[in-house]
């Protein structure tokens, strides 16, 4: 199996795995899958496990997943709507990341972003199809959402929803545009250039579809809101 003991200083024909990430900066290394074969992504997570981490590898196709969890067996499994494979099991989570997502077809970067920061060691609670084409859907969730300690916002179309939820909460809000949307929208760059723009002060924006740096950077911050809310 990969991920074998003799591998100590992360060193694969392959890759170099950076195993001390983790020590470092309080989280593991995430593995990206699109490019890697599944033999090349199950030994990645293979020697994260082996090094008592938990394992997460993004944006693996479904037949590459399955495949990578056939050669990892127990403990691993693979997340269909988030298109990622997990090893292992997260600690609890501490604080709250609010995960938003304008629409269903925006559903999967959501997800990608949800999984991520759990398996980062965080609470996230996911608001659904909340866009603002029914704005009134996104407004009596408002209480909930100032709950959060950051919050997660996906979007694609016109990318008006960051900007809406920018205005009336507190908390830091991360953009995330999604190629989702006609011809104009251009892939998702038409998103990209509303959030860049928002009249939110405070908005901050990722690459398109990139949820899983939206969630890390809002792990990031809910770490140091919880952390510092912990009494001596």
């Amino acid at each position: 199996m990969p991920g074998a003991s003799d591998h100590s200083d992360g060193e694969l024909p392959f890759a170099t795995v950076d195993l001390d990430r983790h020590a470092r900066t309080g989280f593991p290394e995430v593995v990206y899958g699109e490019g890697k074969s599944a033999e090349q992504v199950a030994a990645v997570l293979g020697l994260l496990r082996a090094r008592g981490q938990v394992g997460l590898a993004t944006r693996v196709s479904r037949d590459k997943g399955r495949a990578v969890v056939s050669t990892l067996g127990e403990g691993a499994r693979y997340d269909d709507e988030a298109r990622a494979v997990i090893v292992g099991e997260p600690g609890p989570g501490v604080g709250r990341i609010g995960v938003v997502s304008a629409g269903t077809s925006d559903g999967a970067v959501a997800a990608e972003a949800a999984l991520v920061a759990r398996v980062l060691g965080n609470q996230v609670e996911c608001f659904v199809d909340v866009g603002v084409a029914g704005v009134h859907r996104v407004l009596r969730r408002v209480d909930e959402l100032r709950r959060c300690n950051v919050l997660v916002v996906v979007a694609g179309m016109d990318g008006a929803l960051p900007s809406v939820v920018g205005g009336l909460v507190r908390v830091p809000v991360i953009a995330v545009p999604t190629s989702v949307g006609y011809g104009a929208s251009f892939g998702g760059v038409a998103a990209l250039l509303s959030m860049l723009n928002s009249c939110a002060p405070g908005v901050v924006v990722v690459n398109i579809d990139n949820g899983f740096g939206a969630a890390f950077a809002a792990s990031r911050i809910n770490r140091a809101v919880a952390l510092r809310e912990e009494p001596a």
